[in-house]
Parts: structure tokens; C-alpha cells; sequence
């Protein structure tokens, strides 16, 4: 590959790979730019997070390596950089690296990688920043207020009253991070919404690249905070999906007595009790269609937003040079099994399944599906095989070029994900391979689901007589996995995590389930 490739990397926050609904005959969500891209490259249909968590996904894309390798295990924990990401190796070879939107992928910023831009520690909130204001100023716009139509936190909780994150109200985000358990509709135009304000910045940029005569490559990369909740989103895009569209996703009403208690775990309100998720529901379908509906709504905004930066592209020539990644860290668990609104420490195809598709001309012929398995873990490998170079060390991703432009290349048979625990104590291993999924979980039951027969994953068929071979072989196959890539965590190792921070104020509310 050339040194000179440009490389814009789009990371939308917390989606989902195929939509609620949409495979049992739901709306399909609307992605033009999405797809545009993939017309015009290469649509993986397999491809999963390596942990469905921010923080240790984000740490995941930066340097090739699994959770467990990094030390970025779950959120906050700030584990120290041990090893070069892709950005130091960017800059090495004469990248300029610029970074707009999210981090939330350990200690620091962007800033301290090698990057110009936009970025501000741990999750945060962008709607509270300098930048923001100067654009909502530069562009004569008022700041975004939403009017919330659903809250799945308790409304009674301090922050919520203080806040006034109420239903029924006009809100503005105000918080620390923008991640509010809630749903509402903008009454302030769209481009009031943080993705059309990181955008512009990315478009900014781009234009000023163009007009300096770029005499370095670069690589752009947006991280969006949406469409993670909130749900925000203007009326524009909620008419793309009327509620009663929405049909009641397969796995909403099951029992889950054949699934490990991970999945029982919830801390949403009205929806849990004590830590546990309320079953069945207390709250009524129709509930979940309009929060689903902005959901879909906000993911079509983004895909609004980045079209901006797509046609930025093409308006200063940077399209032929320019390899296009347009991703997600992780899926969402909105409405699935039992009626959950964010995710935990559960492993279903809702949480593990997301999109990506690469753009990226001359090199990457148009118009193609690939169900190979990939993952983001692939990712940085892949921007440094585009830029001419590799990371000096061993790293467990591989790059995805060869599978976008070469017939007959030798991959993977499997692929595993790991989750360390998401507000309580646990550990649990995916393996994906052909048509099946096996899910260890530590101490807890094991999952084996037949996704071309199941794929809402309802019967778990880890107990049928008929499938022990298989079963065996996936073990197998994931004990190989932990073993080349020196997974060794134990329960000592998390419980001190855990226990730093509950002494540092950090998730308090989290819970032992060993």
C-alpha cells in the first residue's frame, strides 16, 4: 500500500448491527451515506466488537490488541498506554493525525497520540464545551434542547432532579458525559446535535487541507457520541419510523430461564428491581416502539452528518487516495431479551454484531459483501497496512486489505469476544464460528445458539445431547484463542480492578455476582 493514502475513520458510538425489529419484518433503518459507501467499496456482514464496552473496545482500536492484552479491561479503568497505537505509528512515517469527538479509551486524550482536533478525557460531554458554543455562535444557532419522552432513570435521583431531566420537559445536556438514559425529541434544528457540529469540524479541516496544498497524508478520525442513548433526535428523522411500525422484537417477552443470570442483571428504571430485571416488563410495547423509533431516528441523523463529510471528500478531490472506514464500537441492547434498555455484561448477537464498510478506490473494488469474520480488533492493523507500515510488535489483529482486494486469502475459521464486566463482576468468552456461537460464561451457564436457525438466539442449546460435538469443538477452538493470545484473568485480578474503583468513587452501584 502507498505512504500517501489518506485514511478517514468514522466510529459511530453503541449501534446495533441489523436493527430491532428490522430482520422480523420491521422499518429498515435508514443509512444512504452507509450504504453509498458500500456501493462504492466493501460491506462486512460479519463483523463484531471485541468487547461490548466502550472503553475497552476504543482501547481495542487503537492498538490491535484484545481487552485482556491492553489492560483497558472496562470502563475508567485507565489502565496506562503499554503499547504504540496506530497514531504514534502514523505520525511516525509523516501523518498528521486529526481527531474529533469522542476518547473514552483510557488515561489522557487524543492529544496525547500524536493528534490536533477535538478531545476532551474519559466519556464527557461535548454539548458543554468551547467549541460547541463557538460553533452554535459561528452558525447562528441555539443550543440543543430536546423535549424527553421517555426516561429510564429514576426521575427521583438527584442528578435528574437537578438536571431537569424530566418527561414532558425541555432539556438541555448538562451533565459530565452525555449519556443519559433517556429519549426526546429535538425542538432545536439538527444540526444542533453533536454530530452535525463534529462534522463540520472534520469538513473544516478537510477544506483547509485543500487549500494548504496537503503536503503530508493525514488521517481524519470522527468519533460520534450517538447513536449511544440518549436518543435524540429531530422530528425530520422520527417520521422516517412510525412507531407502530415497529413490530415486537422476537426475544422481547421471553423468560430467559435458559440463559445464564447475566442477562437478568439490569439498574434501569421502571424496568428493575433491586438489580434485577423486572420480568415480564411493567412497561407496555408501544413504550419501546417510540424509544426504538428514536433510536433508528438518531442513527440516520449521524448518517446524515457524515454524508457532509463524504461530499467534503469528493468536493476537494481527496476521494481516489483516501481509504473510508466507517464503523462502531459495540451494538445495543435496546428491547432485547426481556425488555433490557442498555447493555451489560451479556454477550447476545444485539451487543456483539455491528456494521462496518470500507471505501477506499484503485485499491478495493466497488459494490461487495464479505461475510468473513472480522472484528475491530482488525482495525488499527488495517490503517497502518494502508499507510505502508505495521506496529514493530506482535499485535493480534490482522489487517482487512487483503480480504477487500485479493481472491482466496487464508482467514480465520473463528473469532472470539470477551466481555470483563460492565457494573458487576464477570467474565465471559464468545466464539464465533461458521453458523454457531458459543458463549462461556465463568461460573454461570454456558451458551451455544445456532445463528442461521436462531437468530434472536432463543433457544440455547447448550444441553441438547445432539450438539456436544460441536460444543466440544467450540471449546476447543476458544481455548486456543485464550491460550495464543495469553488470556489469564482470574477473578483476583477483576475483583481488585472492581475494589479500586468502588475506593476511588467510581461506579459505586456496582455488583459482585461471583
Amino acid at each position: 500500500m502507498s505512504k500517501d493514502s489518506n485514511i478517514i475513520f468514522i466510529l459511530n458510538d453503541h449501534e446495533t448491527y441489523y436493527g430491532h425489529g428490522e430482520m422480523a419484518g420491521g422499518p429498515k433503518i435508514h443509512r444512504p451515506n452507509f450504504k453509498r459507501l458500500a456501493k462504492e467499496g466493501i460491506e462486512f456482514t460479519r463483523a463484531y466488537t471485541v468487547c461490548p464496552l466502550c472503553g475497552p473496545a476504543r482501547r481495542t482500536m487503537l492498538t490491535g490488541l484484545f481487552p485482556h492484552t491492553h489492560g483497558e479491561i472496562i470502563n475508567d479503568v485507565n489502565h496506562p498506554f503499554e503499547n504504540k497505537t496506530y497514531l504514534e505509528k502514523l505520525a511516525e512515517v509523516g501523518y498528521k493525525n486529526y481527531y474529533y469527538g469522542k476518547w473514552h479509551a483510557g488515561p489522557g486524550t487524543a492529544f496525547d497520540h500524536h493528534c490536533e482536533g477535538m478531545s476532551y478525557p474519559a466519556y464527557n460531554n461535548p454539548y458543554t464545551k468551547p467549541e460547541y458554543k463557538e460553533y452554535l455562535k459561528k452558525h447562528g444557532l441555539p443550543n440543543i434542547q430536546v423535549r424527553i419522552t421517555h426516561l429510564f432513570q429514576d426521575p427521583d435521583l438527584p442528578y435528574a432532579k437537578d438536571s431537569g431531566l424530566q418527561i414532558g420537559k425541555v432539556y438541555s445536556p448538562n451533565g459530565p458525559g452525555v449519556n443519559e438514559h433517556a429519549a426526546g425529541i429535538m425542538i432545536t434544528p439538527k444540526e444542533t446535535h453533536e454530530a452535525f457540529f463534529l462534522a463540520n469540524l472534520a469538513c473544516e479541516k478537510l477544506k483547509e487541507l485543500a487549500e494548504s496544498g496537503n503536503e503530508h497524508p493525514f488521517h481524519l478520525r470522527v468519533d460520534f457520541w450517538g447513536p449511544h442513548h440518549p436518543y435524540f433526535a429531530t422530528q425530520e428523522f422520527l417520521d422516517f419510523y412510525p412507531p407502530e411500525t415497529i413490530p415486537e422484537y422476537p426475544n422481547f417477552r421471553v423468560n430467559l430461564n435458559n440463559k445464564p443470570e447475566i442477562y437478568k442483571f439490569d439498574i434501569n428504571h421502571p424496568i428493575s428491581k433491586n438489580g434485577r430485571l423486572i420480568m415480564p416488563s411493567p412497561l407496555p410495547w408501544s413504550d419501546y416502539q417510540e424509544t426504538l423509533a428514536l433510536s433508528y431516528a438518531q442513527i440516520t441523523l449521524i448518517d446524515k452528518a457524515v454524508g457532509k463529510i463524504i461530499d467534503t471528500l469528493e468536493e476537494f478531490g481527496f476521494v481516489e487516495n483516501t481509504l473510508v472506514l466507517w464503523s462502531t464500537d459495540h451494538g445495543d441492547a435496546l428491547a432485547c431479551h426481556g425488555g433490557h434498555f442498555a447493555k451489560a455484561s451479556y454477550m447476545p448477537e444485539e451487543m456483539i454484531h455491528v456494521p462496518l464498510v470500507i471505501r477506499y478506490p484503485n485499491m478495493i473494488p466497488a459494490g461487495q459483501k464479505n461475510d468473513k469474520l472480522v472484528s475491530n480488533l482488525d482495525f488499527a492493523p488495517t490503517f497502518l497496512n494502508a499507510a505502508g507500515t505495521s506496529f514493530s510488535k506482535t499485535v493480534q489483529g490482522k489487517s482487512l486489505l487483503p480480504l477487500c482486494s485479493e481472491n482466496d486469502v487464508e482467514w480465520r475459521e473463528d473469532l472470539m469476544c470477551e466481555t470483563n464486566g460492565c457494573f458487576i463482576n464477570y467474565l465471559g468468552r464468545a466464539l464465533l464460528k461458521d453458523r454457531y456461537k458459543y458463549v462461556w460464561n465463568y461460573k454461570d451457564m454456558d451458551e451455544l445458539y445456532d445463528l442461521k436457525e436462531d437468530p434472536y438466539e432463543l433457544i440455547n442449546l447448550i444441553h441438547d445431547e445432539k450438539f456436544f460435538d460441536i460444543i466440544e469443538d467450540m471449546k476447543i477452538r476458544l481455548n486456543k484463542w485464550r491460550e495464543e493470545t495469553g488470556d489469564t484473568l482470574t477473578k483476583i485480578k477483576i475483583m481488585k480492578i472492581r475494589r479500586k474503583k468502588i475506593k476511588d468513587g467510581i461506579d459505586e452501584h456496582m455488583t459482585p455476582i461471583f
